[in-house]
């Protein structure tokens, strides 16, 4: 059967009218609430082609229950225990900060920290015109000290944003993504009230509760968020193409509780877009980049490395190069019974090597550095994680 939908007629000026044209997959969200609630004049229109196959691609795609949670009763419940913790090790913080101060280059932008909690991640250098919270816990708002504004709302009830069009210069969502039921919805209200050229970005880690994570999220690799993030912030015809960043394997503060268990700092991923319309004038948005660990000067490095065989140091951090036992597999290529591999966490090679991975295509890996002392030679050997070839390591002791 043929299916209708209420459009606001061109002339009306309501702060909230929807006018037809790419917006309207707002509407086939949506439905006519929003015209009933304002009491716009409407006119009719059909769902087109075009329309019917997004929204059925993306049915198969995420199926019927790709956003079922393991709980799902009342969000206000749930929240309503204050958690004025933070989430995510000190580094992985201050990596969230740097992203938001890297990407936000509006001179007093009007900011909204959508699901927000008791703290905004905003750096202090950056000077908001204003800066309105909206989130679950009425406490856990009235701590956070950067908001002007606090709203209690339920996205996962009602995903309508209670704002006009072009208000917000910049929307963050932190570390709340994947809570969301209704994700498209959502970025489509964020796209309607960002004005020309206003930031949405998004930033998340792999931290969360998973009785309220959605399925999809919950049973998605890291790599794959990613991409589910992306795929969100296309779905709306008012932003630009995402671009995407990830800070992976950073060594933990050495005053981190978890400091001395060989786990890295917190992952920190970003995916943002645009309002399109963006003014000419509006200074560009830099990629963020974290700054990574010095390596040697040449001299030194090359120094360094023509005396490994006596000294079984680390070219990179001169710490102590452990004994390895290499696996004896069908598909073992080396012909020597064990390496010596630096399993120094901090080592400038294994920390800038998540970024060089990246460059390459091969996202969420690094290398550790390898000696072998059969041909008195360095070479790197490839690690998902920072305790990936740790069971092969030698005591030397016994």
């Amino acid at each position: 059967p043929t299916t209708t939908f209420a459009l606001p007629s061109s002339s009306d000026q309501s702060p909230g009218a929807i006018a037809p044209g790419p917006r309207d997959a707002w509407i086939l969200r949506f439905g006519t609430r929003h015209e009933t609630e304002t009491g716009v004049s409407t006119r009719q229109i059909k769902k087109t082609t075009s329309e019917r196959r997004d929204l059925e691609i993306r049915r198969q795609l995420y199926g019927g229950d790709a956003f079922a949670r393991l709980d799902e009763g009342d969000d206000r419940g749930f929240y309503e225990v204050d958690r004025t913790v933070q989430h995510l090790d000190q580094r992985a913080l201050d990596t969230v900060t740097a992203v938001i101060e890297s990407l936000v280059v509006e001179g007093r932008p009007c900011v909204l920290d959508l699901m927000a909690s008791w703290d905004s991640h905003l750096p202090a250098c950056l000077d908001p015109q204003r800066v309105i919270g909206l989130g679950l816990n009425r406490r856990e708002l009235a701590a956070n000290h950067r908001l002007d504004q606090r709203i209690v709302h339920d996205l996962n009830k009602n995903p309508h944003l209670p704002f006009p069009e072009a208000s917000f210069d910049v929307v963050i969502n932190t570390v709340s993504i994947d809570y969301l039921i209704k994700p498209f919805e959502v970025v489509a209200e964020v796209a309607r009230i960002l004005r020309p050229g206003g930031l949405f970005l998004v930033i998340f880690s792999n931290r969360f509760f998973p009785e309220k994570v959605v399925q999809v999220w919950r049973t998605a690799s890291e790599a794959e968020r990613v991409l589910i993030v992306r795929d969100y912030l296309s779905s709306s015809p008012l932003l630009t193409p995402p671009q995407d960043f990830a800070s992976l394997g950073r060594p933990r503060p050495k005053g981190d509780r978890y400091a001395g268990l060989g786990l890295p700092s917190d992952p920190v991923f970003a995916v943002w877009a645009e309002r399109t319309g963006s003014p000419s004038d509006r200074p560009h948005r830099h990629p963020p980049v974290i700054e990574s660990p010095e390596i040697p000067k040449a001299e030194v490095l090359e120094a360094r490395r023509g005396s490994v065989a006596s000294s079984l140091k680390c070219p990179y951090c001169n710490e102590r190069l452990r004994k390895w036992s290499v696996p004896q597999t069908p598909f073992t290529e080396w012909d020597v019974a064990f390496m010596y591999i630096c399993f120094n966490d901090r080592c400038p090679y294994v920390v800038r090597g998540w970024d060089a991975m990246e460059r390459q295509g091969n996202r969420g890996m690094s290398y550790r550095l390898m000696y072998n002392p059969a041909s008195d030679r360095c070479m790197p050997v490839p690690v998902p994680s920072l305790n990936a070839l740790r069971d092969g390591i030698v005591d030397e002791s016994r």
